[in-house]
């Protein structure tokens, strides 16, 4: 019983993070920063510079005792390194003018005769074989471009239409294309053969190839010509083109000029609550029921997929300290996804070592591990129980979070990230992805998502509701992720909601709530100023500046050309977890304090408490052990 109660000698275990200050000679002037885990405790020391390149490392005994591989690390400074290297990289003058056309009714901004000239002729050239490897221009552009062209001249307002420069341009190309082009683009380009006044009977006839595409192109006439498509309508279509099959880097299914045309058309015609419930439910019953943990709280965190390439992004280090206290998160997303490229969870976790591979029962798993042990009656306990539970204890490997990719979660949702690039601009998935529930909780559940875009906030929340939580949360925080800022807000903003507004609903049972399918909901809005709960306004900390990390092969280069940084992100959050107080520490206080009573959390009615006793699980050292611990048990895992 005694060699039970007695904690094991812990190893010793660290992340170093090797930082180039900004000096004329950038290679040189280096310092380390090492957070260590001795005995249960943990303390952050600097030491001399290591001549090894920076990567993310425990150290080899715990590499060892982990089963982890050197070989397996990815290089932490640049996220566009996550960015799987099969996948076929799209015509950038194509890219850029879907950048311009593949966007909303009022954001569209149409191409000069110049630059729809060029757009033309590189995929003129292309089609005929005329350009090799990364000047080819995709399938998938070739099919989102003329979408957007097709959508434009059919249901977009004056402004936004095609411009007379575009006109004439495709005066000029279009009976070129129309021998070079396949049938599915050409329908793609002119599905009523009105648009070109060419009389082409193509697009008129075109049914597509089977079954699959039959239903694909007549759901793409509707929305092409600017319509909408019923719930069971979009359903459909996902379930049967998805998950994409690739041989040589081509799709083996469905057309993929078709499918990037469905997926960017109907955001372009800006989707109905009906479509963005198809893409929310499409793909839960993918692999079966979700598992369901055994938490009083469990908090579902919806950061955008696609990452961040300026501020710092701090709902990892928000879901350690909110476990301190008994408030479990499940954080999802992937490795990489474009448009952005930026920081993700999941590169933050990769580079300090932690498995990022685990399956939904793996995650619940962690979730239960040391949450709500406060609550455990010993007394009831048999007498084996009570020793495993006094052992658990002991081990110190408490977690109370998990991170879930949707590699493993949503394979067909994944198989997508390719065709995403090459449509340039966000589909509905961008939006419905950040409201899943990939696991259950016995208890209370609630969901945070973040947006950019004004008009976005409410249909967040409607997919909340149609998920039956007891709390929602939008945030508008930087880059329309979560992370609130303790900065001034700008003098300059008049557009649009303000960052740090927050929007959402707590499921209550008083008279004054609103009813919502049969759930009574207290709805609030408001703007979160910093300064009322007592910090001082702040710059937000920025990831794409001010550090050079020591990577030999980025010593020599322009310094645009070494962000964003993934190892950036961690030093200031595992600064901030380790107690050192500044810009980081006070958003992962905020954003944990400012959650827990937004969503009606126990203990943080009051939010000033909300607030301390965020500080104290980082002040104490909780914390830190917890995302430590994360690191070590997500490798034990069977």
């Amino acid at each position: 019983m005694r060699a039970l109660l007695s904690p094991e000698s812990s190893s010793l275990y660290f992340t170093s993070i090797n930082i180039v200050s900004r000096d004329p000679n950038p290679c040189r002037s280096r310092t380390s920063l090492y957070f260590l885990k001795r005995g249960g405790g943990c303390r952050l020391i600097r030491r001399k510079p290591r001549s090894a390149a920076v990567k993310a490392v425990l150290d080899s005994a715990t590499i060892e005792e982990l089963g982890l591989k050197e070989s397996d690390m990815r290089n932490p400074a640049i996220s566009s390194t996550y960015r799987r290297s099969m996948l076929p990289k799209p015509n950038q003058t194509v890219l850029e003018a879907q950048a311009r056309i593949c966007t909303g009714p009022t954001q569209t901004r149409p191409l000069s005769e110049e630059q729809a000239f060029k757009v033309l002729d590189t995929i003129l050239r292309s089609v005929r074989g005329e350009l090799k490897d990364e000047e080819q221009v995709s399938k998938a552009q070739i099919g989102a471009f003329f979408a957007g062209m097709t959508i434009r001249a059919n249901s977009f307002p004056e402004e936004t239409q095609w411009s007379e420069g575009e006109r004439r341009a495709m005066n000029l190309f279009w009976p070129l294309l129309l021998r070079a082009l396949p049938p599915d683009v050409i329908f793609i380009a002119d599905p009523e053969g009105s648009i070109m006044g060419l009389g082409n009977s193509v697009g008129p006839q075109f049914i597509g190839n089977g079954t699959t595409e039959m239903r694909l192109v007549g759901a793409l006439r509707e929305i092409l010509a600017g319509g909408h498509l019923g719930y069971e309508e979009v359903q459909g279509v996902l379930k049967d083109v998805l998950p994409l099959k690739f041989e040589d880097g081509k799709s083996t299914g469905v057309s993929e000029s078709l499918l990037s045309a469905f997926l960017i058309g109907q955001r372009m015609n800006r989707e109905t609550d009906r479509e963005l419930k198809a893409y929310c439910l499409a793909f839960d019953d993918e692999l079966g029921p979700a598992p369901v943990a055994d938490v009083s709280s469990l908090t579902h965190y919806g950061e955008p997929y696609d990452g961040n390439t300026r501020f710092f992004r701090s709902t990892l280090f928000v879901a350690a300290v909110r476990s301190c206290y008994g408030e479990s998160s499940l954080l999802h997303g992937v490795e990489w996804m474009p448009p952005k490229g930026g920081v993700t969870e999941e590169q933050m976790l990769n580079f300090m070592g932690a498995n990022t591979n685990l399956s939904l029962h793996q995650a619940k798993e962690l979730i239960e591990v040391g949450a709500d042990n406060c609550s455990v009656s010993l007394c009831s306990l048999p007498f084996f129980a009570l020793i495993e539970t006094f052992a658990s204890f002991f081990q110190d490997e408490e977690v109370g979070f998990a991170y879930i990719s949707q590699r493993e979660a949503r394979p067909s949702l994944y198989s997508l990230i390719g065709l995403r690039e090459h449509i340039k601009k966000r589909p509905p998935l961008a939006t419905t992805e950040k409201v899943q529930q990939f696991i259950r909780a016995k208890g209370k559940e609630s969901i945070v998502a973040g947006f950019y875009h004004e008009g976005y906030e409410e249909p967040l929340l409607m997919l909340m509701k149609r998920r039956g939580v007891h709390s929602g949360l939008v945030v508008k925080g930087e880059e329309g992720a979560l992370s609130m800022t303790t900065r001034l807000r700008s003098a300059s903003t008049s557009k649009g909601f303000p960052v740090n507004y927050c929007s959402g609903f707590r499921s209550v049972g008083t008279e004054t709530a609103c009813k919502e399918d049969g759930v009574s909901h207290q709805s609030f809005r408001l703007e979160v100023n910093a300064m009322d709960y007592g910090f001082e306004p702040t710059d937000t900390p920025r990831t794409d500046r001010s550090v050079n990390f020591e990577i030999p092969f980025l010593c020599n280069l322009d310094h645009d050309l070494a962000c964003p940084f993934v190892s950036k992100n961690i030093e200031l959050g595992l600064a901030a977890l380790h107690g050192q107080k500044g810009p980081a520490y006070d958003r992962i206080v905020l954003n944990a304090g400012i959650v827990d009573h937004l969503l009606g959390c126990d203990g943080a009615e009051d939010l000033t408490i909300a607030l301390d006793r965020a500080r104290e699980a980082i002040d104490s050292g909780k914390a830190l052990k917890k995302l430590l611990n994360y690191i070590k048990v997500s490798h034990k895992l069977k």
